[in-house]
């Protein structure tokens, strides 16, 4: 399997990009183009063992920059997104991973040069990401790629979703939720309230609307929303769960008692902290393009883009396109 991906991505790029993508080709025996400048991927693959991995470079000097305009999609050609997109287009890659500008990757892969564009039928697509909760995981989309949405886009979003979490999870007839600000039925705006109305009627495994407090609980397995909404609602959970670790620390060192206490529960509290840990989790991928695509943080470690890799092999591996094309043909909205 081939891995494309953009190693002038993150905000420290190349040194996190070229570490996640030895250790992703060390763990996952996956080959990862690095597409981007090699004046400075090349002295950061040198610091590595490297003997046995399969790691080439793809050359270009250009990159789209964090505070770079969607436009510099089309106006930077050449940069290592789009170079790392044509290559899935031109099936030379199985998927893209990049942790840079989310506006432009998403732009890269649906409007770019080397397009990827959209499964047919699919209205818009939607970025996803994978929440830690109380009973296991759930995956939360659309976190970003659409502010403004329709029930219909709603009910893809559910579609693509459960699809996924089936597929690649392995979980059988996944729970969904609808993201609104109450339980009941004709709660939220009238969106909210019309993306219901499908949902009941479909095929899918609706079991009502999800207030906030519902997300982490686990009660469902998948929770569609715009990417408005859901994008305030990742970066509270991901602030918040660093913040609560970040208290639980300044109150032991508070108390010499509990000091002695933390020894003993250090491996508990290392356990909270990799549970938490967003690094955990990689990227999202944006269900409904025509390829795989995956999307980090910019913020990312190593430790994350070799994870968001392991996104991007396991959507492969699960043929996660081709089953929501199917789907989206099997229930023609």
């Amino acid at each position: 399997m081939k891995i494309a991906l953009d190693a002038m991505g993150s905000d420290a790029h190349p040194v996190p990009d070229v570490s996640g993508a030895v250790l992703a080709a060390r763990e996952y025996g996956v080959t990862v183009i690095l597409v981007g400048d090699e004046n400075k991927i090349k002295p950061e693959l040198a610091k590595h063992d490297t003997r046995g991995l399969d790691l080439p470079i793809v050359h270009t000097p250009t990159a789209i920059a964090m505070t770079d305009h969607v436009d510099a999609v089309k106006s930077k050609k050449d940069s290592s997104m789009n170079l790392a997109v044509k290559l899935v287009r031109e099936k030379q890659a199985d998927a893209f991973v990049t942790a840079g500008n989310t506006g432009a990757a998403m732009a890269a892969a649906i409007a770019g040069p080397y397009l990827l564009g959209r499964i047919k039928g699919i209205k818009r697509p939607a970025l996803t990401t994978t929440i830690p909760t109380a009973t296991g995981r759930t995956l939360l989309l659309d976190i970003g790629a659409n502010t403004e949405v329709k029930p219909e886009y709603l009910y893809q979003f559910a579609l693509m979703g459960s699809i996924y979490v089936e597929k690649v999870w392995g979980l059988t007839r996944p729970r969904i939720g609808l993201l609104s600000n109450g339980e009941e039925e004709g709660k939220g705006p009238q969106v909210v309230r019309d993306a219901y109305a499908l949902l009941k009627q479909s095929k899918l495994n609706f079991v009502g609307n999800a207030e906030g407090r519902d997300i982490p609980k686990g009660t469902m397995d998948v929770i569609v929303c715009d990417g408005y909404v859901g994008n305030v609602a990742i970066k509270l959970s991901e602030s918040l769960a660093k913040t609560l670790v970040g208290f639980i620390k300044d109150e032991i060192k508070k108390r010499p008692l509990a000091m002695l206490g933390a020894l003993l529960a250090k491996p508990a509290v290392d356990a909270l902290r990799a549970r938490l840990d967003p690094s955990e989790v990689g990227g999202g991928i944006l269900l409904g393009v025509d390829g795989v695509v995956i999307i980090g943080h910019g913020s990312s470690d190593a430790k994350a883009i070799k994870n968001a890799i392991r996104v991007a092999k396991e959507a492969v591996e699960g043929n996660i396109v081709e089953l929501i094309r199917s789907g989206v043909t099997e229930t023609g909205i």
